[in-house]
């Protein structure tokens, strides 16, 4: 069989996900660097002052550039303002739901609870369903069959990327499963990963948010406009393009079905706007490490480990420099991935091996 003719099921239900367990990548026991156990106790310790104030700025900032898109509504001068408002709201709020769904950014856990709700409603990712998505995802990274969210499969499907950038096929996505989800189910791959006693959860929110959805075209309907919707609804798609920026860095073209995040995560240094939009999340092979110290600690967590790690990304253009070419290259060859090349006097990959390869 040739390399164009692998085409692997990177469904939660298919066989895939057996052949995972019978390899040992089902909850495996993953890499961790050394770090004293006093210095990584002093990382995980929770603030909620950074947080805080972060997310004061966020809101200010949605609030100022909402109301002058709102002044200058009608006229061209509304539309940079939007173009602000649109990002904060549809690509900000992925890392404010990423980091509060941890429980990590905020000392103050109805704090962390709160702006997640929040969060998971502008970008359109059900708390309960994402809550434990993101758990597996963090369990079984990057392990074809048991992680729901690998960003994009092999060979990649540059049509359904392209729709990507505007939360288009995503947000069509969302939309099908709250009305499967409003109608009290869940789809098979959820049934996976969504423990029983949460479902009710599930069922309540997706109801809430669709007549939220409904009010807001009410709104539009009675106004005869679409600035209501321009607020709420429309902005996860046209300020979600950076969302996607980010999230193609993260994972896309590195190993699959490993059990090293210095193998199959990246991290890149980015300009203080980026970093206070995407919460540090450019430190992902740090995150992926230690999922559970805060984002604020983790440039600190970086400097700590970097002698044990592969040397990171100058910039987002850097990493993207190597992401085209590596995923031009997968569209005849399925198999081909970037193989991370660690220190010299870095500890060795589990197993001793740079990536496993299942057929």
């Amino acid at each position: 069989m040739t390399a164009a003719l692998v085409r692997r099921d990177y469904s939660l239900v298919g066989p895939e996900a057996e052949k995972a367990a019978e390899a040992g990548l089902v909850s495996a026991k993953w890499y961790s660097p050394s770090i004293s156990r006093a210095e990584l106790k002093a990382l995980m310790r929770r603030d909620d002052q950074p947080a805080i104030r972060d997310t004061l700025i966020w809101f200010a900032a949605l609030i100022v550039s909402g109301s002058l898109g709102f002044v200058f509504w009608g006229s061209w001068a509304a539309v940079p303002f939007f173009l602000i408002y649109g990002v904060l709201y549809g690509s900000a709020s992925d890392s404010r739901w990423h980091e509060c769904g941890h429980r990590t950014a905020f000392k103050t856990q109805w704090m962390n609870d709160a702006v997640y709700q929040i969060a998971c409603f502008m970008i359109l990712r059900e708390p309960e369903i994402w809550r434990w998505s993101h758990t597996r995802h963090h369990t079984d990274t990057i392990i074809v069959g048991r992680d729901p969210e690998i960003i994009q499969p092999r060979p990649p499907d540059l049509v359904a990327m392209a729709l990507s950038v505007f939360a288009l096929k995503q947000g069509a996505a969302a939309f099908r499963k709250l009305v499967i989800h409003a109608g009290g189910r869940l789809t098979d791959e959820e049934m996976t990963f969504v423990p029983e006693s949460e479902r009710r959860k599930v069922y309540g929110v997706a109801r809430i948010w669709l007549a939220v959805f409904a009010a807001v075209i009410a709104a539009c309907v009675a106004t005869r406009s679409i600035l209501p919707a321009m607020f709420v609804g429309l902005p996860t798609f046209y300020g979600g393009w950076l969302t996607y920026y980010f999230g193609i860095t993260q994972h896309l073209g590195l190993a699959e079905d490993v059990t090293d995040h210095r193998l199959n995560s990246r991290t890149i240094y980015m300009n203080p706007i980026f970093r206070f939009i995407y919460w540090n999340m450019n430190y992902h092979v740090e995150h992926h490490l230690f999922p559970l110290i805060p984002y604020h600690a983790l440039p600190k967590l970086h400097q700590a480990i970097k002698a044990d790690c592969p040397p990171p990304y100058r910039s987002t253009i850097a990493a993207y420099r190597e992401i085209i070419p590596v995923l031009a290259r997968q569209l005849s060859d399925p198999t081909y991935f970037v193989r991370r090349e660690l220190p010299q006097r870095a500890r060795p990959a589990p197993g001793g091996v740079a990536a496993v390869a299942r057929a």
